[in-house]
This record gives C-alpha cells, structure tokens and sequence, in this order.
C-alpha cells in the first residue's frame, strides 16, 4: 500500500543544540521512512512549527523553558489526536514521564540517548501510522464510498423505516448480517450547552465531537459511526467485542472529556443480527442511558445490566407511547392530555407499585422530551428539573397532573415557535445553502444545522418538500454544474471533477454517466456537435 512507502514528518524539539545535532545525524531517517521537517528549542516555537508543517512524530524534551512538552501535547492533542509524542526525559525526571504517558505520549526514553533504543520507537511509531493509514483507505473503499448514504441508511433503519435508499440496496449486504451491538453516546445536558452555544460553536463542537469518534472508531474495531439525533451518536461494534462492552464505553467517555472537555454517557445494547434490528436496539440502547437520570452522574450504561425493579415483569405501553409521540409531532395538546390520562389508567390497572409506577412514567417522559429535541421544539426546559419534581410527589394523581401542566406549557411554546417559520421556507434556505456550497465536503449534519432542524427531521422535511433526499439534491446540483462547465468551457474531465465536489476524477464519471446516460466526454462531444 502506498502508506508503506510515505514520508512521515518528525519534528525535534529540544532547548540543547547539541541534542538536536546528535539526533538529526545519528538516526537512519531516510531508512525509516522518515523526514525531519524542522526542529525548535521550545514549545512555543514547536507550536508554531506545528502549524506550518504540520508533522506526524514528534521527539520532545520533557523539561524546556516557555512552554514545557508535556504542555505542548496537551495543546495540540486536542485538535490533531493522532500526533505521536516521543519524550525525552532525565533521571530525574520520572513523574513527569509518568504524567506523559497518562497524557497520551507514545513512549519515553531516558538521556543520555540511545540511538537504537530510539531508532526502535520510531519504527514502532511509524508501523502505528502506517495502520491508521491503512484504516483510513479500507474506510475509504468501495463499500464505503458514499459515507452520507451510509449513515442516511442506517439512521432510516434505526428509526424503523424497512426500505430506505432501494437504489443503495448493495449497501445492505454488510457486516451487519453478522453479530454485532449497538452504543448510543450522548452528550451531557445538552439542552444547557446549546443554550449557551451560538450556531457556529454548537456547529464546531459537534463536528469536534463527531472527528474524536471517528478516529478512535478506526483504532477500535467500529463497524459503523454515524450522529444520530442533535447531540447523540450511534456507533455499531462487531459482536466479538461484547465480553468488553463497558471498557469500550469507558474509553468513549474519557477520550471525549480528554479531547473535547464535554461529559457524555453511553447506553449499550444486547447483541443482535441483522441491519433490520437496528430500530430493535436502539431503543434498548436509548432506554439503558436512561439510568443516567438514576445514577447522578455519567457513566455506561449497558441494557442486560439494566436493574429492573421488583421482581414483576411489567409489559412496557408501546403503543401509548407511539400515540403520545405522535401527539407532539402533530401538536394536538387536547390528544396528548388524553393520553396521559390513559397511562394513569394503564398503572392503575396493572396495579404498580410507586417503584415501579415512577419508574415507567419517568422512562416515557424521557422519551417524550427527546421527541421534543428531536423535532427541536424545546428551548431551555429542563428535563432534570422536572424529573426531581415528580420524585417529590407522593400519588399518581398528582405525578400525571404535574406532567400536563409541564407538557401543556412546551406544547404551546412549541406551538408559538413551529408558526415562525413555515416547512416551505426552511427547505427553500437549506437548498440555497446546498447551491452555494455543493463543491465542498458538505454534511448532512451541516445543513442540518443551517435549517436548525436535527438530521432525521431535516431529512423527512426536505423529501417531503423537495421531493429529492439530501444527497439527490446535492448530486443533482453537481451535475447540472458539471455540464454548465462541459458545455461552455474547454476545462478538461479531470479538472472538472474537483469544481463540483469530487476528488475521485473515475468516481465523478461514473456519477455523471448515471445521472445523464453519458460520459463526461461524450456529453462534451454531443454539445458540441448541436452547437454547430
């Protein structure tokens, strides 16, 4: 592969010349693959450094003046976590070498330096690069060549839809038919951090948060990682890694609050077979996080763990809880008060315990309010501060009236806050910004937040409105550039390609030729020949 016969850049760090000297001229770089591409005697030099050439390795002093190394990693991890640190400590020095590799440096040696101890990390270090490297080229294959369709895909069998995308139909023949478990990751009192976010900076942290996942995803085994609702994240694991499910999540939580300082939590389900059972454990998933609100604090939650109180077996009110979701996606207040008025009725039949009667009631309301975010209709009510309400009351009664007063306020707040702007409008914006924007790398989760909507809402809104899917929508627009340029320029193919969104000059051909019946040249050719 060619990652085996690429370059990578080292950069040396070190306040002694003659430690910069020594290893500029006693290490084999040209034999290992590797290039020097400068050197600075500190950190802040070394951050500036880091910018310019942008380096995969770097051989640092653990002890400089300014900036120290350990300070220099934890500035620029963040932001480019697959950097190597290789430190150089002294005798003296051990807890700092400690602190580095909690920190996440690569290894550490001591001085004064052996060369071949070093010359041994380096190929170490770069057998690791060449791994991700060839991680990111099988992610970049044929079988996952159109990543929006994907994770568009998936998403519309998590939500139950049976038969998305039937032109993607080879997508579904996947690692899926195999075992595999579903981790939902979710962000902390997400409510309280987009309130205090702008647009922009609700849209750099997500796409923060989305870049940690996907590079740990690579090193880990994920089948699949794909943002799911505003704030959540779903990530398919292969079945063989079900005896280390709550180390996996734990990894998750702490490489998230390490790189990003955010607290998630983790719900992770039993395992399963099949794409089709995507829409079964999410929801297993999805419920399993709802012992976060139980717990008080982050952590993993995983669904054949989940404690179940008592020992009665409760049969779960499904269809009530579609019927009130459905509810609040029509904005019918007078049905979802009715509904409630079912569920006390379904406790009191059932005869429940407070225990259990307060669990059950709780798990609906979460997956109400979620309905809520999902459709983006909440502003600044808190599901905690409700939550702790209702674990003050001490009968049914009272616990379901306590539920319509609060429902009853966000369903008319909502209701105030969908007549501002119509579908029609918000669709006719996000297809402007695709117009504009269609020669990028454009996410679905970009327009999305353009349209203020979550993905999934945005998704069924566009095809509802547009008649195209996002991705239709943003081919079509490269397409109808793409012959504007065949049609009127002498630009060649190959150049074409990079103009309307595609790296891949053959893959922009084979798009074009499905789109028009015609290669890119012979389009060329056919005008030509009805222009004279």
């Amino acid at each position: 592969m060619c990652a085996q016969h690429e370059k990578y850049k080292v950069l040396l760090v070190d306040d002694e010349p003659i430690i910069l000297r020594s290893l500029k001229v006693a290490i084999p770089w040209e034999e290992l693959g590797l290039t020097i591409a400068g050197e600075a005697r500190n950190g802040e030099v070394a951050l500036r450094l880091i910018e310019e050439t942008a380096p995969q390795i770097i051989i640092s002093d653990i002890r400089m003046p300014v900036i120290d190394g350990i300070a220099l990693m934890k500035e620029v991890l963040p932001r480019s976590s697959r950097l190597i640190f290789i430190f150089i400590s002294g005798y003296g020095e051990f807890e700092y070498a400690r602190e580095a590799l909690r920190q996440g440096a690569f290894d550490y040696l001591l001085k004064p330096i052996d060369h071949d101890e070093l010359t041994e990390m380096l190929t170490r270090a770069k057998a690791k690069l060449d791994r991700q490297k060839e991680n990111e080229q099988m992610l970049l294959s044929v079988q996952t060549l159109s990543m929006l369709a994907r994770e568009r895909m998936l998403a519309e069998f998590t939500q139950g839809n049976p038969r998305p995308l039937q032109h993607l139909k080879w997508l579904e023949n996947s690692e899926l038919e195999g075992e595999y478990f579903m981790a939902v990751v979710r962000l902390d009192d997400y409510s309280a951090l987009t309130a205090q976010w702008s647009a922009e900076e609700k849209r750099l942290w997500l796409f923060a948060v989305r870049n940690i996942l996907e590079e740990w995803s690579l090193e880990n085994g994920v089948l699949s990682v794909f943002p799911f609702y505003n704030g959540e994240w779903i990530l398919l694991f292969p079945g063989s890694l079900g005896s280390v499910k709550r180390e996996l999540g734990e990894q998750l939580i702490a490489g998230i609050k390490r790189y990003s300082k955010l607290v998630c939590s983790v719900g992770i389900s039993r395992s399963t077979r099949g794409i089709n059972q995507l829409s079964t454990v999410y929801p297993l998933a999805s419920k399993a996080l709802y012992q976060r609100f139980y717990s008080g604090q982050a952590g993993v939650f995983i669904d054949e763990e989940t404690p179940v109180s008592g020992s009665r077996e409760v049969k779960y009110p499904k269809e009530l809880e579609l019927a009130l979701i459905e509810s609040i996606r029509t904005l019918n207040l007078e049905r979802m008060l009715g509904l409630f008025d079912e569920m006390a009725a379904f406790i009191e039949a059932q005869s429940l315990p407070q225990e259990l009667a307060e669990r059950l009631i709780i798990e609906m309301i979460v997956v109400l309010y979620r309905q809520f975010e999902h459709l983006n209709m909440h502003s600044d009510w808190s599901l905690e501060g409700l939550l702790s309400r209702l674990h003050g009351l001490g009968t049914l009664s009272s616990m379901i009236a306590a539920l319509k007063i609060e429902f009853r306020e966000w369903m008319l707040e909502s209701s105030k806050t969908t007549s501002r702007e119509d579908g029609r409008s918000v669709v006719e914006k996000s297809k402007r910004y695709i117009e504009a924007n269609y020669h990028k790398d454009l996410s679905i989760e970009e327009v999305a937040e353009v349209a203020d909507l979550s993905i999934s809402h945005f998704c069924t809104l566009f095809k509802q409105i547009s008649g195209y899917t996002f991705l239709e929508f943003v081919t079509h627009c490269r397409m109808e550039k793409a012959k504007y340029i065949l049609g009127s320029s002498n630009v060649k193919v190959y150049q074409v390609a990079p103009l309307v969104g595609y790296q891949d000059p053959r893959y922009f051909t084979q798009v074009f030729k499905k789109a028009t019946g015609k290669t890119p040249t012979e389009y060329r050719e056919e005008h030509a020949q009805q222009a004279n």
